[in-house]
């Protein structure tokens, strides 16, 4: 993937982005929400009873945070990598999953 990656950095249409849409402009995120993310879930099963995606574009949002917890980011880089304004954002949102001192007497 990191290979790809660069492969597609270097052949970008003259600006920054990663996945911009096809004329190099960012995407919309009801394009990226109509063409991409429910595609996928509705093609891989992820679907709630009506057989809608089961998933918003948010949940994501919250599911990378809770990796970045996971994987032992500390709350102030966590903070700074979900874009939070304070820490109490970020403690208020995400704080009962953070490791707590008491975890490690059990």
């Amino acid at each position: 993937m990191v290979n790809r990656l660069k492969e597609w950095w270097l052949a970008r249409p003259g600006n920054d982005l990663v996945f911009g849409n096809g004329r190099g402009n960012v995407e919309s995120l009801a394009n990226i929400w109509n063409r991409r993310l429910a595609p996928a879930q509705i093609a891989a099963g992820v679907i709630d009873g009506n057989g809608e995606p089961k998933y918003g574009l948010h949940a994501f949002r919250h599911f990378f945070a809770s990796r970045l917890i996971d994987q032992g980011f500390g709350p102030k880089r966590v903070q700074s990598l979900m874009g939070h304004s304070g820490i109490q954002i970020t403690f208020d949102t995400y704080g009962h999953l953070f490791p707590q001192e008491d975890d490690h007497e059990r």
